[in-house]
């Protein structure tokens, strides 16, 4: 009796660690197969890893992490305040905005207040996409760190 209950322990461990480490593998291919975001964005300034160092002591900008709310506590920019962008829209600079899911309500009410997006790097299409949204809302000081997250730890610099 006690065999048999082992075994199907194993059985089921066994098959949920198969189940994890295929979703994992086609979540990784999905993500290999993410075109690039476009280089810049009109009325949008890109930031450089050096940039975003010297606008974190600007207590008045407000910076967004982009990235689901896992990821985000995993680590993130220091002062950034998560704003999953729930992305369902293609991989394009005309994306359909519809079909994408994001609580502009979190955003400043003042138009003239600078805004930091990221998400988690070149293929992060979640920070480019809030940064057109952004721009379309009226908002006048836009800045996207295209390189991200990716680009802020590669250069040496640490998450909170």
């Amino acid at each position: 009796m006690l065999k048999k209950r082992t075994l199907r322990c194993l059985f089921s461990c066994f098959v949920g660690l198969f189940i994890v480490t295929f979703m994992s593998v086609l979540s990784s291919a999905a993500v290999e197969n993410k075109p690039e975001t476009p280089k810049s964005l009109s009325g949008v300034k890109v930031v450089s890893v050096e940039e975003v160092k010297a606008l974190l002591n600007n207590k008045s900008i407000k910076i967004f992490d982009m990235r689901s709310a896992i990821n985000y506590g995993k680590g993130h920019l220091p002062g950034a305040v998560a704003l999953p962008y729930k992305e369902n829209s293609e991989f394009k600079a005309d994306f359909d905005a519809s079909k994408d899911s994001l609580d502009m309500n979190k955003l400043p009410a003042d138009k003239n207040v600078p805004l930091l997006f990221y998400s988690d790097g070149p293929t992060g299409w979640k920070s480019y996409k809030a940064a057109a949204l952004a721009r379309k809302a009226g908002y006048r000081k836009i800045m996207w760190f295209r390189q991200g997250a990716a680009e802020w730890i590669a250069k040496g610099n640490s998450l909170q």
